[in-house]
């Protein structure tokens, strides 16, 4: 390394002190007043050495940097163009693997920044000076091959410069579309280019791309399937949520002491492939093991879909197949399936029969393989590009690989890749006020200490912090009662867990925001200006309290039932489900209703609420049942009353759709299903409490009762304008 500077510095230094000397060494001249003494005469210093260049201050962490991997010039990193003629890094590697390069790449050398400009000499590694430049303290946006660049980044953005790989889904894509390549099954023809002929090729992530796993679906790194949503951003605790914040900057290495503090029994970087959060209770892998680390869990995914690989490429793609994680191009032939690469003249035969469907599945085999610490980067990511890729060759073998105990997602509050979370990344990832204390990871904690929630960052799910105050860590936030949409003020008990629940599973809505909305309107004149009032999903808290919370609409003169009380000590949120897999505890009801599912519990009551005849029915397929009732009421009630026929779908805002040629499909406009605009307001208060119903699955639970006197009083009420038959029903 080159300490020009510092040298400079130093020896100014050195020299401005041998002058303090010098002048020490002087006699002064007494004035005419003093009567000097004789003093003894100073005795001067020996003459100081200049120094010798390389005797130059070492720099800060030089020591730490020198034995890290950016400075290991022996390694294939860094010696792999020591042979070419020119003796140079090609402009496409120059910038990870030179300081000159990288360097060029940020315009630190005074060119355009976003491009090298040429080759890089050979002969140098990742020095100091490639990240401790004014170009890079600058830095705080990157540029990834899909396209999307990530700003607002700190120190990390000089990492993630060369930690993301050449290649992402956009790359591939790209392939099969220069290609044409519509067969996802056939295997592809090299094409004319001039007088080269291309073939059609696997392509390289390559190595150590760990921006690409920690960002997932933000930077489209791995392939993407159409159709499927992916993980975002793996966020961790503040503090380690970016390279420089888990990783030494001049080491690399994982600060695993730092790792230990909240992960029990870490001591080295192989212990960490054992870590496994409570956020990851499903068996992703499907081998039954549960409790191993996420490392083990993507081990298992990888093995299936390399299986899944070989099966296709003999099967469909015609030739076998097999994967040499050090050997370049990385996927050879394998005609005789020995497991071996077939060889000729040339060494190891390349794979060359590849279909677009055999690329996808190789693509993200090897973007899980070259990113050694996935486990860690982005595990969820890399479990779903794995399942994907699986399930996607599935398609075509005759004998699919068992996929029936391998599991894709998360319980909801960690399923960072569902609708609830990824709503908003169309808009930059901001989630406004009115949403984020249910759907951002910081939004609940902001409520409780304000509330109030302004706009929040799209989140990857929930995190510990959601629930757990970290200043009094583990315990939870205290909350002790929780205001309703109705305006009841409702609690399971001062400080108890389950309040936190409340706060967000009690709907949007309630009977008095719908009778707010509906004013004095008649109540059978269709009006363009009734909206249809959404409860929102899993207003579970709010079917528990039932008439005290209000949540489903209660006509007026009916009385309804109140909070469900269970016998014994499971009458909370948590003491039902599991605070985190959020899954019924099924064994603490098999215990008493002797059944092991929850659907199937009646109670004592032998009373036919639907009609149908079977009193020996779960109390779920009495209301299943009613809804249905109330279902086709409605649509007969908007055809014959409102005049406008009717649709309903549940995956689908605003989930009542015009259907005026009554083939049970949303008619469909310009901008695509026309969404239902006759309500009045007797058809809104059927069609909302329907919906309720719909979006609290465990509503039979949660409180039956209530919910059936919702339903019947529904029926019964569009029954005064469109025939109906609740002769055998009877309201609880």
């Amino acid at each position: 390394m080159q300490y020009r500077s510092n040298k400079i510095l130093y020896l100014l230094l050195l020299l401005a002190g041998l002058s303090l000397l010098v002048a020490g060494c002087t006699t002064a001249t007494p004035s005419a007043t003093e009567q000097p003494t004789q003093a003894p005469a100073p005795t001067c210093p020996a003459p100081q050495p200049c120094p010798t260049p390389e005797a130059g201050p070492e720099a800060p962490f030089q020591a730490e940097w020198a034995a890290s991997p950016h400075n290991a010039a022996d390694s294939e990193a860094f010696k792999h163009w020591d042979n070419t003629e020119d003796k140079s890094v090609p402009v496409a590697c120059a910038t990870c693997h030179s300081t000159t390069g990288y360097l060029d790449f940020l315009g630190a050398d005074g060119s355009e920044a976003g491009k090298v400009d040429k080759p890089a000499p050979i002969g140098t590694t990742i020095t100091c000076t490639a990240c401790h430049n004014e170009a890079t303290a600058k830095l705080s946006s990157v540029s990834f091959l899909s396209g999307v660049t990530i700003s607002g980044l700190g120190p990390e953005a000089r990492c993630m410069v060369c930690h993301q790989g050449r290649a992402t889904k956009v790359q591939v894509d790209d392939q099969i579309a220069k290609f044409n390549a519509t067969d996802p099954d056939a295997v592809v023809a090299p094409i004319k280019q001039g007088d080269q002929e291309v073939r059609f090729g696997f392509i390289n992530v390559h190595y150590f791309a760990a921006a690409i796993t920690l960002y997932g679906t933000e930077v489209k790194g791995g392939y993407q399937y159409d159709g499927q949503a992916y993980d975002a951003k793996n966020d961790h605790v503040e503090g380690y949520n970016t390279c420089v914040g888990c990783h030494n900057p001049h080491t690399l290495e994982v600060k695993v002491q730092e790792c230990a503090l909240c992960h029990e029994g870490v001591k080295t970087v192989d212990d960490l492939k054992k870590v496994r959060m409570v956020s990851s209770a499903p068996d992703y892998d499907g081998d039954g093991n549960v409790t191993e680390g996420m490392a083990g869990e993507i081990e298992g995914l990888q093995a299936a879909l390399y299986s899944g690989i070989q099966a296709y490429a003999k099967e469909v793609a015609g030739t076998g197949i097999t994967y040499d994680p050090a050997t370049y191009p990385y996927f050879f032939a394998d005609a005789d399936g020995d497991g071996k690469p077939d060889t000729s003249d040339n060494g190891p035969v390349a794979y060359s029969t590849w279909t677009p469907r055999l690329l996808k599945a190789a693509y993200n085999y090897q973007v899980s393989v070259k990113d050694p610490g996935a486990f860690a980067h982005g595990n969820k990511y890399i479990v779903q590009l794995l399942y994907d890729s699986l399930a996607d060759l599935n398609i075509k073998l005759s004998q699919p690989i068992d996929m029936s105990k391998m599991h894709r997602d998360d319980a909801g509050h960690f399923a960072g890749n569902t609708e609830a979370f990824r709503h908003w990344d169309a808009e930059e990832g901001n989630v406004p006020g009115t949403c984020a204390k249910c759907h951002t990871a910081t939004g609940l904690p902001q409520f409780i200490k304000e509330g109030v929630n302004i706009t929040n960052k799209a989140s990857n799910g929930f995190m510990c912090s959601t629930c757990h105050n970290e200043a009094e860590w583990p315990a939870n936030y205290v909350v002790n009662d929780v205001t309703f949409p109705s305006g009841a003020k409702l609690t399971f008990g001062e400080g108890n867990a389950s309040n936190l629940c409340l706060a967000c599973h009690q709907g949007r809505e309630s009977t008095v925001s719908v009778n707010k909305a509906l004013g004095d309107a008649a109540a059978d004149t269709p009006s363009e200006a009734i909206r249809f009032r959404n409860v929102h999903y899993f207003a579970a808290g709010a079917t528990l309290f039932g008439s005290e919370a209000q949540g489903i609409y209660q006509y007026a003169g009916k009385e309804y039932a109140g909070r469900f009380q269970h016998e014994g000590n499971l009458n909370t949120c948590t003491s039902c489900h599991d605070a985190h897999q959020l899954a019924p505890k099924v064994d603490a009801c098999t215990g008493c209703h002797g059944v092991d599912d929850p659907a199937k519990i009646r109670m004592n009551s032998k009373e036919d609420y639907d009609g149908d005849g079977d009193v020996t029915e779960g109390l779920k397929g009495e209301v299943d049942t009613m809804a249905e009732m109330l279902y086709s009421a409605i649509q007969a009630y908007a055809k014959d009353v409102a005049g406008k026929g009717i649709v309903y779908n549940p995956a689908a805002y605003p989930y009542f759709f015009v259907d005026a040629d009554g083939d049970g499909k949303a008619d469909v406009g310009d901008n695509g299903p026309i969404a239902y605009n006759a309500f009045t307001p007797r058809l809104l208060k059927a069609a909302y409490n329907y919906q309720y119903v719909q979006k609290d699955p465990g509503a039979y639970v949660h409180n039956a009762k209530y919910v059936l006197q919702a339903l019947y009083d529904s029926i019964q009420d569009l029954g005064t304008k469109v025939p109906v038959d609740l002769t055998k029903a009877k309201r609880p």
